[in-house]
């Protein structure tokens, strides 16, 4: 069964950092782009960061560029997301989700890990 299990969120100040991790199972990400959403209460879902199966092309959204990075190991089947100089606008749920290469949708999708950042 094909699964994504988030791990790595908590309660982080301003200025800290936090690697969130997505553990892919029954598929392997060589065929799979992995992206990064968010969603805050009472707002709507937003793409944060993605990478692509094929020649790891990285995208991300305007807010987190030069905070972020996303990277993958396709040996351990993991994707992650690294969070430096988190503001409280960062705080959210992540969630990781897959998509199959030539396919316009995220097919897959985590339960989410919660990021608080707060002083």
């Amino acid at each position: 069964q094909v699964q994504l299990v988030e791990s790595g969120g908590g309660l982080v100040q301003p200025g800290g950092s936090l690697r969130l991790s997505c553990a892919a199972s029954g598929f392997t990400l060589d065929y799979y782009a992995i992206g990064w959403f968010r969603q805050a209460p009472g707002k709507e879902r937003e793409g944060v960061s993605c990478i692509s199966s094929s020649d790891g092309n990285t995208y991300y959204v305007d807010s987190v560029k030069g905070r972020f990075t996303i990277s993958k190991d396709n040996g351990k089947n993991t994707v992650y997301l690294q969070m430096n100089s988190l503001k409280p606008e960062d705080t959210a749920v992540y969630y990781c989700a897959a998509r199959a290469s030539g396919s316009s949708g995220y097919g897959y999708w985590g339960q989410g890990t919660q990021v608080t950042v707060s002083s």
